[in-house]
């Protein structure tokens, strides 16, 4: 059932699609792995990283937001259900429980990586479907390559 109609042709529509719930599903997942080691993040740095990550929660959810408003405006339901997002993220979980300083960082630098090196795919699938979706992911991965370098230059 379509509610809302797109534009794109069926074949341009089904790429788009699959890069923006791609996008949404590693957007939610960083936004929760950023708020589970602010958390629990401890040592001397603490306070510093705690607010750091709160910056990239921040962007995350903001950027999810965006992605899912796009995929609906497309015609395509977004999912960011607990279990989408667990089945199909590409960043590697953080252990539970206290995280030193310098592990949060990494885990966190780690993570931006991953969801990097995605968004870039998805800034290629998206080229020739569907110009304005690519645009939307490439000011996602920009803000994100801006805290991945923050982060790994914490640890320096």
């Amino acid at each position: 059932m379509y509610v809302v109609k797109s534009p794109l042709a069926e074949a341009d529509l089904k790429a788009v699609s699959e890069a923006l719930q791609g996008a949404l599903v590693d957007l939610v997942d960083l936004s929760l792995i950023a708020k589970q080691i602010h958390w629990n993040i401890v040592g001397p740095r603490f306070r510093s990283i705690h607010l750091q990550l709160d910056e990239v929660v921040d962007s995350a959810r903001t950027h999810s937001d965006t992605v899912a408003e796009r995929a609906s405006a497309l015609g395509v339901p977004p999912d960011g259900r607990a279990a989408t997002v667990a089945a199909g993220s590409g960043i590697k979980a953080v252990p539970a429980g206290w995280i030193k300083d310098a592990d949060a960082v990494g885990a966190m630098a780690d993570a931006l990586g991953a969801v990097i090196t995605r968004m870039r795919e998805r800034v290629q699938a998206t080229a020739e479907p569907d110009p304005v979706s690519q645009d939307i992911i490439i000011g996602i991965t920009a803000d994100l390559e801006k805290h991945h370098w923050m982060f790994q230059a914490e640890n320096a």
